[in-house]
């Protein structure tokens, strides 16, 4: 959520904006938005002049009633009434009026970076940088699901009966490697310096609007019936939420932390739950990080984070390459985006692993996270960054360490995790 006084300075800048993302059915909103803040403002201003024209009214009537002018006195009082009543209905109205542009404000977009490539949606992604060599065996690389079942490592029949589709069962070396990447991908980021958390699963809605787009809550989010709950899409919800309405020592940043938690996303308006394989779920595990900063200090943040996850998956023998967001595929909350992109010797083209963004203030001003300045409070940056998501990432690690026999090798940053084994059989 941007402040309020770009609108009241600045209307054209936050109208660029909204054109730069594609969303020109907002650009009224802009106009609107800045009408009802003026009749907030003049209503405000009202207010007050009465309450001051109240008060010194009030304080008259001791005097008229101590002088025995009692008629002047009931006149005065009845002068009071209706200036009471007067004083109710702007605090309604203003009531009201603040209530629609919170409502307006929540949906119109955070400027975004100058360095944004302008695009309309995920297809003009640009590619930046590739790290490692994108190799294409001569050898057939099967499907995941397949490479998993021939090391008896998935079961989707059962889970589909247990929990539907989107849900599945991994057993012997697919789950212990499974869990092993997630312990070494906490282990990496501790050594990083990072402090490691694991959330509560789910959050109150107060936590959810703040942390994400009304629009992203309704495609991901599952409520628990009967409850002000939902389950986490991603551990950055409840690790943000962790700070809501806090004033931040300025000794104790930068915040950085790494969490781990199963993630629930309803997937609604995916490209579709895999019926074989486990590639698009509904339930699976990650390990992220998160940063609280000084707002001159994010975009340094932002290079340092995603630089981690590079960093990771090339230990494990994984080629990624990076894959920076434009403008109209940038949600609402977004300042810059870069997602990181897993080599799929298969397929012979990269796939999504995980995402960094950094969100400016706009977390920070939903939720109410603050430092104490000199002069002032002021909102920090929040950013988030995938360290691991599985079971995408044990996809890039079957297929880029499957070998012609059927074997899958084991990196060796993972063996310390799986009792030294080297390979699966």
């Amino acid at each position: 959520m941007i402040d309020i006084k770009l609108i009241r300075e600045n209307r054209e800048l936050v109208k660029e904006n909204i054109k730069k993302k594609f969303q020109d059915k907002k650009l009224s909103l802009v106009d609107e938005v800045y009408n009802l803040d003026l009749e907030y403002r003049e209503c405000k201003s009202t207010g007050d002049n009465l309450r001051n024209d109240k008060n010194k009214l009030s304080d008259s009537i001791g005097a008229l009633m101590r002088d025995k002018k009692q008629d002047e006195a009931t006149e005065v009082k009845k002068k009071v009434s209706d200036i009471q009543k007067e004083i109710e209905a702007l605090e309604s109205r203003e009531s009201e009026l603040e209530s629609k542009i919170k409502d307006i404000m929540m949906v119109i977009p955070n400027i975004i970076d100058e360095s944004v490539p302008l695009g309309k949606d995920d297809s003009e992604n640009v590619e930046k940088e590739r790290f490692g060599d994108p190799v294409v065996p001569k050898y057939e690389i099967p499907y995941h699901a397949d490479i998993l079942e021939r090391i008896n490592g998935l079961d989707k029949d059962s889970a589909g009966r247990t929990s539907g589709n989107g849900f599945y069962y991994l057993t012997g070396d697919a789950a212990r490697i499974h869990s092993a990447m997630l312990s070494y991908a906490r282990d990496f980021m501790i050594d990083k310096g990072f402090i490691y958390c694991i959330p509560p699963f789910m959050i109150r809605g107060d936590v959810v609007s703040g942390v994400m787009s009304f629009e992203e809550m309704d495609n991901m989010m599952y409520k628990i019936e009967g409850e002000d709950l939902y389950l986490i899409g991603t551990s950055e919800h409840s690790m943000i939420g962790r700070f809501k309405d806090n004033i931040v020592k300025k000794d104790t940043l930068p915040i950085t932390l790494t969490s781990y938690s199963p993630c629930f996303r309803k997937e609604v308006g995916s490209h579709g739950i895999e019926e074989r394989g486990i590639y698009r779920v509904h339930q699976f595990e990650k390990q992220e990080m998160i940063v609280i900063c000084e707002p001159e200090d994010s975009m340094d943040w932002y290079n340092k984070m995603w630089a981690f996850t590079v960093e990771f998956f090339r230990s494990l023998d994984i080629p990624v390459r990076t894959l920076e967001c434009c403008s109209g595929d940038l949600a609402d909350l977004k300042v810059k985006s870069v997602d990181i992109e897993a080599w799929s010797p298969r397929q012979q083209k990269y796939f999504e692993v995980g995402s960094c963004s950094n969100l400016g203030e706009a977390q920070a001003r939903r939720l109410g996270i603050r430092c104490k300045g000199e002069k002032s409070n002021y909102f920090l940056h929040t950013l988030n960054n995938t360290v691991l998501a599985t079971p995408r990432a044990l996809i890039a690690f079957l297929e880029n360490n499957y070998n012609e026999d059927g074997t899958v090798n084991i990196p060796e940053a993972l063996r310390p995790y799986v009792g030294n084994k080297s390979i699966i059989k």
